[in-house]
């Protein structure tokens, strides 16, 4: 009987680890994709702003 116990909880533990790799997967994933919309954003703005010091700089030099 406990046998079969430890066969159920080995086969538990190895259902449940997989499910937690997965899961580590996903957040990962959804870390990187946050990441990634802050640094766009980021260099969007940075952009914009910079863009605009270049035309002072521009109009000023003529």
């Amino acid at each position: 009987m406990s046998a079969h116990l430890m066969a159920i909880a080995h086969m538990a533990h190895l259902r449940f680890g997989a499910a937690t790799k997965g899961a580590t997967a996903v957040e990962y994933g959804l870390l990187v994709a946050l990441i990634a919309a802050v640094i766009i954003t980021v260099v969007t703005l940075l952009g914009t702003n910079l863009s605009k010091e270049f035309v002072k700089v521009a109009s000023s030099i003529k």
